[in-house]
This record gives C-alpha cells, sequence and structure tokens, in this order.
C-alpha cells in the first residue's frame, strides 16, 4: 500500500497580473473566508515524486506529470492526503496509461472536464476518497448553470415551434370555412351547412379545453360529408349503410 496526495494550486496562469490577483482575491474569499470554494488547479501524487494531472493540447493526450508541488504554471496552495491505495506501481502504471488514451488533451473543457475531474477519476480507480467538494464546486455550478440555460432555450425553441404549427393549423381550419361558405346558395333541405358548424365546435373545443372530437363525432361528421358529395354529384342523397336498411 502507498499514499495518495492531491496537490492543489491557485490558477495565476493569466498572463496577467490583475487577473491573477483577483483570483487569489476570489479564492481567499470563497475558501479562506467562507469554505466554499475557489478557482483551482489539482494534481494527484502515488508512487514517486511526480504528481500528475490533466490539460488542454491540439494533439495527443492531455495527461502530464511534474515534481510533485512545483508546476510553475501556477501558485502553490496546500496538499491533501486521500488515503492508501493498495494497487501496486504496475497497477498504477496500468491506470495512466488507460487514462492518457481516455483523455486526449482537445477534449478539455473548463466546466466539464478539467483537471479537477480528471484527479477525481483517477482516484476512483484507484480505490481512494475522490477530492474535497470546494476544489470543483465552482466548475460544477458553472457547468449546471450552462445545462439549465441550454434546456430553457431548448423549450423556448420548442413553444415556439407549437405556436407556430397551431396557427398554421388554424389558419387552414378558417380558410376551409370560408371556403366552404363560398361554395354557393344550397337548397333549404341541404344538409351541407352541418360541416362548418361541427368544425367550429370541434376546433373551440380544442383551443378551450384540448378536447379532441369523439370517434362517433367523426364518423357521423365523415358521413354528413359523404352525403353532401353524393348529393352534389347526383342531387339524390347518399343510401343508408346496410345495418340501418337491415
Amino acid at each position: 500500500m502507498t499514499e495518495v496526495v492531491v496537490h492543489i494550486y491557485d490558477v495565476t496562469n493569466s498572463g496577467n497580473d490583475k487577473t491573477n490577483n483577483t483570483i487569489m482575491q476570489i479564492n481567499k474569499f470563497f475558501k479562506d473566508g467562507i469554505g466554499l470554494g475557489g478557482i483551482f488547479h489539482s494534481a494527484v501524487q502515488v508512487y514517486g515524486d511526480d504528481e500528475w494531472s490533466f490539460g488542454f493540447c491540439e494533439q495527443g493526450t492531455g495527461v502530464f506529470s511534474c515534481p510533485a508541488g512545483k508546476n510553475p504554471m501556477y501558485t502553490y496552495r496546500e496538499c491533501i492526503v486521500l488515503g492508501n491505495t493498495d494497487h501496486s506501481i504496475f497497477k498504477v502504471n496500468q491506470i495512466l496509461r488507460e487514462l492518457s488514451r481516455e483523455w486526449p488533451g482537445h477534449s478539455y473543457d473548463l466546466l466539464s472536464k478539467n483537471c479537477n475531474h480528471f484527479c477525481d477519476e483517477f482516484c476512483e480507480r484507484l480505490r481512494v476518497q475522490k477530492l474535497p467538494g470546494w476544489i470543483n464546486r465552482f466548475a460544477h455550478a458553472g457547468d449546471a448553470a450552462v445545462e439549465i440555460a441550454g434546456t430553457t432555450a431548448f423549450r423556448l425553441r420548442q413553444a415556439k415551434t407549437e405556436i407556430v404549427t397551431a396557427s398554421k393549423v388554424a389558419y387552414r381550419f378558417f380558410a376551409g370555412v370560408a371556403s366552404n361558405n363560398s361554395v354557393g346558395p344550397e337548397s333549404p333541405g341541404s344538409s351541407g351547412r352541418g360541416a362548418p358548424r361541427f368544425q367550429a365546435n370541434w376546433f373551440k373545443n380544442f383551443i378551450t379545453t384540448g378536447a379532441k372530437p369523439s370517434s362517433s363525432e367523426l364518423e357521423n361528421h365523415s358521413e354528413e360529408v359523404l352525403g353532401q358529395q353524393q348529393q352534389h354529384v347526383t342531387g339524390t342523397p347518399l343510401r343508408q349503410n346496410s345495418r340501418q336498411n337491415s
């Protein structure tokens, strides 16, 4: 068995002193002041004097190592012992080779796949506890906010599509009513006026309650329409079905 240690740094690699100082103040207030979290880089040390972490690169793996606690890109803060792993050094090297294939540098994402996510995955495979929650809390919160924003945007697009579709249905309905009313004068005995009245009642119910016409309503309406078409072509009403004649 051997000890597993996580080394934690303040992220001060922006290239701008003012920005770096601001990050240091944020970390001092949110971590040291109220224990909430901050903007941190982490790396895991197990067997030997090197620490292992993950970062962005255009080609190849994003997994890299450097002397423990001496990453020159960041400002060292502290280390935390996460426990002891029962894996052999041979097994740990195998895990690192697997992670190197699974974590290419181009897949790096500040909110959803950063160095702290990598360390959590590494620790899980080493069978020790994961990083304390405060190390990556800002990234988790940011990733959740992005997901919520994306879901909200999708629902707004979906609602807009449904409104447009309903508008088209309404337009076609009223256009059909106007077309039926403009066919020409009907005989006093004609039953054609029942079709637009059925459609208007059904559309009103659909808008107010979301109800759909029953199967009997649809059957009666279909018989009315067929009767109108038969009368218009032959001048005689459509015969009743065999069940009614028997």
